[in-house]
């Protein structure tokens, strides 16, 4: 994966190399969140990563909250979308300023999400949901995978049914919860608990897919085997 212009790496490969206990990797990067005691204190940490060298090419993500403060990590060039030497070194410098503030990350809290539209053959769906949310191909999966062009929105990942989806209760949603694999089956355990099932399991850790009482799925996905 390493193309010599952004210097890329594997998820196992980032969550191997040092310093970057803070950032599970997820599907569309790694993540740290920082929670806070104020919007004040929020702001100084994003305030102090906005003074790091080097930013001019490729700006964390960051959502400020008054409880916390996220931080995405990825590099897009071309099209490779996903983990990078520079995200290594970046992710040791933000810890290191939160640790200067004070504040210590907590992955426990950290997810993404992604929407599953199923149909027979996805080519004649994509363009509506294109037109609808005004987003754009993902540059390494252009014909499974639709982006925010803004980086704020949901994805979308086509997937191709041989019939359309529907469950027990007539349900047709799915959606992907990505979590760090330390939380994972804590959290399909209390998807069970609440009155879900197991439909597909054969590659957990990497996902489970669970379903409602109405047939409505959810996979608990993790990046873990996916190398």
């Amino acid at each position: 994966m390493n193309d010599g212009m952004n210097d890329g790496m594997t998820a196992r490969q980032f969550r191997e190399s040092d310093g970057v206990e803070d950032w599970p990797v997820l599907s569309d990067g790694a993540y740290a969140f920082f929670p806070t005691d104020s919007f004040a204190t929020s702001v100084k940490l994003v305030d102090a990563i906005a003074t790091l060298p080097g930013l001019d090419d490729r700006q964390p993500d960051v959502d400020i909250r008054r409880d916390g403060v996220t931080v995405r990590l990825i590099t897009i060039k071309g099209d490779f979308y996903g983990m990078s030497r520079r995200d290594v070194e970046l992710a040791r410098k933000i810890s290191a300023l939160g640790r200067d503030l004070g504040l210590s990350a907590d992955s426990s809290v950290v997810q993404s999400l992604l929407i599953v539209p199923g149909a027979k053959v996805t080519a004649e769906v994509t363009p509506f949901w294109r037109a609808v949310l005004g987003y754009e191909p993902r540059a390494d999966s252009p014909d499974d995978d639709i982006v925010d062009p803004h980086e704020r929105g949901v994805s979308l990942w086509f997937e191709t049914m041989a019939e359309p989806r529907s469950g027990p209760g007539g349900g047709a949603i799915h959606i992907a919860v990505w979590v760090p694999y330390e939380q994972a089956e804590a959290r399909v355990a209390a998807a069970l608990a609440a009155g879900g099932r197991i439909v597909f399991d054969k590659y957990a850790p990497a996902w489970w897919t669970l379903a409602d009482a109405a047939g409505n799925e959810a996979d608990i996905a993790t990046s873990m085997h996916r190398d």
